[in-house]
């Protein structure tokens, strides 16, 4: 009698336990959902909203809209259905993508399929996500253009904080009436780490495409693997973006057009200017009024000039390239700097004006070193045939090559 006396209280306490359990998992459901939808929006370039939200301790649900912050080129809108469970959540739903200010659904407008599905699962205690959707194959054909891809995936997945994204994509080809582009597998890893409200952090991606091929009437070129690495790190003082381009070989006739590689880095951007001009923006765009380009740049020219305040520099790190079919190379590397005194005098929205081109382009110093340079550049800039390094001076915005004035490009 004991034993079935303790029963009913046991199966009480576990039944209250799992109720309590079942609840903070939803409830932890949604606050990692909410601080992930902030944070993705604090970045600045993407206007993120939630509808439809119904909220419950089995279930919850609702639609995820994600566009960017100016233009109306593209929309996306994510349903999910989460089911909760004590140790994990398993999420479900349809992505559904528009494109055009007329927002024409990608499934159902321009393809008679239903769009795709995507999964994930919340795991309750570690507060990590793991995610994907399958990109079904397609043909969009609209007149002499063809769109044929051939499928692929993406996956997410990390915590609050730091997240990261796989894409894998199958060859594709798109035609333009003769024309013709190409490409290979391709494939795509970005980590994003930051801190709350994305006031630091720091994003790295690496682009590779197996291959592309580009066609037409009297010409076919033909490039092996393509590689794009980038770090765009913001922290306290700076936004600081280095990229990397590597080119396996590019193919003409049968022969190697161009190889090599590019390193870039752009420095010194004043951080929390950044940070203003994007609040500006995004107070901008959300008044009920549409402003031209020209007149939405004359409202952030106080936020646009602070970020050159600190006088931005580009460093070219490297460049290695070579044209075997030309018989041409190109190795050198250099740096070049915006002189920020005076900024008043400056207007960002005036920049389609030639006179305001040229008061930006007197900002300009640096210098630049092409070593080995072919003799033929040397002979087209007028230099003495034993020329083999170029040193290239900018000196308020205007250049001269070993010392002398820089002769005009076209003639």
């Amino acid at each position: 009698m004991r034993k079935e006396r303790l029963i009913v209280p046991v199966v009480v306490v576990l039944a209250v336990v799992w109720a309590v359990a079942q609840f903070l998992a939803s409830l932890l459901f949604e606050r990692e959902l909410a601080r992930a939808l902030a944070d993705l929006e604090a970045r600045g370039e993407l206007v993120v909203e939630r509808s439809e939200v119904e909220r419950g301790w089995l279930t919850s649900s609702g639609s995820v809209q994600v566009s960017p912050l100016l233009g109306d080129g593209w929309h996306l809108e994510l349903t999910y259905l989460a089911r909760h469970g004590v140790f994990s959540t398993r999420v479900e739903g349809e992505a559904r993508p528009s494109t055009g200010p007329r927002q024409l659904r990608l499934f159902g407008d321009w393809l008679p399929s239903s769009p795709p599905r995507w999964h994930a699962r919340y795991q309750t205690l570690g507060g990590t996500l793991e995610g994907s959707v399958q990109l079904a194959p397609f043909l969009i054909s609209q007149g002499a253009r063809e769109l044929d891809f051939h499928g692929g995936q993406l996956s997410i997945g990390g915590q609050h904080g730091d997240w990261r994204l796989r894409a894998r994509l199958q060859p594709w080809r798109l035609t333009d009436g003769v024309a013709t582009l190409e490409s290979g597998p391709t494939s795509l890893e970005s980590r994003y780490a930051y801190t709350s409200g994305a006031h630091h952090f720091t994003q790295h991606d690496l682009l590779r495409i197996d291959g592309l091929a580009w066609e037409q009437p009297g010409l076919a070129l033909e490039s092996g693997e393509l590689t794009y690495r980038s770090q765009m790190q913001l922290d306290d003082s700076e936004l600081r973006i280095d990229g990397e381009l590597t080119l396996a070989e590019v193919l003409a006739a049968e022969q190697v057009l161009l190889s090599g590689r590019v390193a870039m880095e752009l420095s010194r951007i004043n951080a929390d200017a950044v940070r203003e001009a994007l609040a500006a923006l995004r107070r901008e765009t959300a008044k009920a009024r549409e402003l031209a380009p020209r007149e939405l740049v004359a409202h952030l020219e106080p936020e646009l000039l602070g970020i050159l305040v600190d006088s931005p520099r580009l460093d070219v790190v490297e460049v290695d390239l070579e044209s075997p079919m030309l018989g041409l190379t190109a190795r050198g590397d250099g740096a070049l700097f915006f002189d920020p005194r005076r900024l008043e005098e400056l207007s960002p929205s005036r920049l389609d004006d030639e006179a305001e081109q040229a008061l930006w382009l007197s900002r300009l110093d640096g210098d630049f070193t092409w070593r080995e340079a072919p003799t033929v550049v040397a002979l087209w800039l007028g230099l003495p045939l034993g020329t083999r390094d170029l040193e290239i001076d900018v000196i308020r915005g205007r250049m001269r090559v070993n010392g002398r004035p820089m002769p005009p490009l076209w003639r």
